[in-house]
């Protein structure tokens, strides 16, 4: 009996002592619940169809920070992950019937095979070199879809796949949860020991390398990753939309996930998500739905927001809000709330 009671308590044990205690924490608990019985609220389609898009972009946006927030190997054609997983999932979709819980994993595994073709011959290069390197392979496959049309639909795109879920509602309990789910998964990655090693590799891999570690392994690793989880959100977008087109490998798509990151703050997975789940909706409901702003212009908005942005939190919005609610302990490094005087660990004086 002592077992299970122990085993009942531990959750709200680690509610209480690891995130009711940290103000970001706790605004992310409250988020994820608000999403969750956001129906219970409102069921109105166009509001479901926004948040379930954000969600899938949220996903996407975390998975190019895993990659170039964290090992700093800045990706310009991240939709390509995205583009594959979304036409090798309506392709098996509409030529041999599968599923969508069957051809989501399987548009990530093509996903991952995208990452190492794009990963092995990019190891060598840095910088705007690499940027620009990776920036052709969207470009190159968009020639292949136009290529083979009686595959991929060529301009058109592939139309009148399966549905990601019987209803609106049941489309929104697949995202809302996955984007939570996953979310963790990138952040908990981040959090352990294969994230401090991306981390070593962007601040200087000359000596990540001297220190023994195989940097060459563990780019090619974090290209894969975020392949993984990018291909995930482009087989969900893919089956939301009942399509897979050319406007999966766009380049403004490209674009605008650096734009989330670095809006909401690179290298911390949840900056990217909270990014998109704040200019996403924003886009949607006021310059679109009210305001009417063809798509160069809201581009141009986007790009003005992130120069505000870098200009006064060039860390990014959560990051800039997380430094004034928590601190640092200047022993153990864990963070705390900015109002307390001990850390909450070791009991050091926090500045």
């Amino acid at each position: 009996m002592s077992t299970l009671a122990a085993c009942a308590t531990k959750p709200f044990k680690i509610l209480k002592d690891e995130v009711l205690v940290l103000p970001g924490r706790t605004v992310v608990l409250l988020a994820c619940l608000g999403l969750l019985v956001f129906p219970a609220i409102s069921q109105e389609p166009f509001v479901l169809r926004v948040l379930i898009l954000a969600s899938i972009f949220a996903i996407f946006a975390a998975s190019w920070d895993l990659l170039s927030g964290f090992t700093g190997q800045m990706n310009f054609g991240h939709a390509l992950f995205f583009g594959v997983a979304a036409y090798t999932a309506a392709v098996l979709n509409m030529n041999l019937g599968l599923a969508p819980w069957a051809t989501i994993p399987i548009g990530a595994a093509a996903a991952v095979l995208a990452g190492l073709v794009v990963g092995i011959p990019c190891l060598r290069l840095r910088g705007t070199y690499l940027a620009f390197a990776t920036l052709a392979f969207p470009l190159i496959l968009v020639g292949v879809v136009y290529a083979i049309p009686k595959i991929t639909g060529g301009e058109l795109g592939i139309y009148g796949i399966a549905s990601l879920a019987g209803s609106r509602v049941a489309a929104y309990y697949v995202a809302i949860p996955s984007m939570i789910f996953l979310g963790f998964v990138m952040w908990k990655i981040s959090d352990s020991k294969i994230g401090l090693i991306f981390h070593a590799i962007r601040e200087d891999e000359v000596t990540a390398r001297a220190s023994g570690i195989n940097t060459t392994r563990y780019k090619l690793l974090a290209f894969c990753l975020s392949g993984l989880f990018a291909g995930l959100a482009g087989g969900l977008y893919a089956h939301f939309l009942k399509a897979a087109g050319p406007s999966t490998l766009d380049l403004l798509l490209s674009f605008q996930v650096i734009i989330w990151a670095v809006f909401g703050g690179m290298a911390t997975i949840y900056g990217p998500i909270a990014g998109v789940i704040i200019l996403y909706p924003l886009t949607e409901f006021v310059l679109i739905r009210y305001l009417g702003v063809p798509t160069e212009t809201r581009l141009l908005i986007f790009a003005s927001i992130v120069l505000v942005i870098l200009l006064f939190m060039p860390r990014g919005i959560v990051t800039w809000l997380r430094d004034k609610t928590e601190k640092v302990c200047p022993r153990c490094k864990l963070q705390n709330a900015a109002w307390r005087r001990t850390c909450r660990v070791c009991t050091a004086e926090l500045r």
